[in-house]
């Protein structure tokens, strides 16, 4: 089952985590600040961020992508998926059951 990193502003980050559990593609997404160092049009900027981390399944996945690139403020949002090997199954049947 995948987690997905999306890197957002802070003030945007709120509610693309409400929209994602909201329309039941994520069954849980966690905010943590950062401070992203990256190179846009040819600088170099540095900038506060929240991470996203989305719990989803692999059905709802491609749906949960597209929705945060519409629904994102920047012109190239950062998601990235990552597959987990190991979970508890008890975890893996509370994720299933709450993305649609």
């Amino acid at each position: 089952m995948p987690t997905v990193y999306i890197t957002a502003p802070p003030e945007s980050a709120a509610e693309l985590a409400e929209m994602l559990v909201d329309e039941r593609l994520a069954a849980c997404v966690n905010r943590l600040s950062t401070t992203s160092t990256y190179r846009w049009d040819g600088d170099v900027h540095r900038d506060e961020e929240t991470i996203l981390l989305a719990k989803t399944t692999d059905d709802a996945y491609d749906e949960l992508a597209a929705r945060v690139e519409d629904a994102h403020p920047y012109d190239v949002p950062c998601i990235e998926r990552f597959d987990e090997t190991a979970e508890l199954e008890s975890f893996a049947a509370w994720r299933a059951e709450s993305v649609e």
